[in-house]
């Protein structure tokens, strides 16, 4: 049996200002050391996605850009997505077609991902050593491992204590 330490913070109460903030820098400073365009568009996109522990679809995310003054064409958001996801700021939820903040940036990880069926808030998690080991089966067979994400569905705590009411 493992032992793991799984990070995760999106079913914990905790600062979402000092989360927010922290990740807009790291993204700001990430940019800059990379020489990387941080557009006004790509910045305000990752806003919408760090403001709550959801996954945002790209028409959703689309519309807010247009409350915002942004240009109401779906190239913008999906340029920003692609950059943000590219570059380790923001996962897609294939589940459900969707996007969310990574909250492990600059980390090499392969993310699993807890969604609450009911809130929908998404929690990205992290298990350095995990009892899933796939590098065996795919190097048996030839194959290379790129990425590995894994989703799983559920009921958060919050939840879960309303079902029981």
């Amino acid at each position: 049996m493992y032992k793991t330490k799984t990070i995760s913070i999106a079913f914990k109460q905790h600062n979402h200002n000092a989360c927010w903030g922290n990740a807009m820098q790291a993204a700001q400073e990430y940019c800059d050391k990379h020489k990387l365009k941080f557009t006004p568009a790509r910045r305000k996109v990752l806003e919408l996605l760090l403001s709550e522990h959801r996954a945002l679809g790209a028409y959703k995310i689309l519309d807010l850009l247009r409350e915002a003054g942004f240009k109401s064409q779906p190239p913008v958001a999906y340029r920003a997505l692609e950059f943000l996801v590219e570059n380790g700021f923001a996962h897609k939820i294939e589940r459900l077609n969707a996007f969310v903040a990574c909250t492990l940036h600059g980390t090499e990880h392969s993310p699993t991902f807890m969604i609450c069926r009911q809130c929908e808030n998404v929690a990205e998690t992290y298990s350095p050593a995990s009892n899933l080991n796939l590098s065996e089966s795919a190097e048996a067979s030839g194959f290379k491992i790129e990425q590995t994400i894994i989703e799983a569905r559920g009921v958060c705590n919050s939840c879960a204590k309303t079902e029981i009411l």
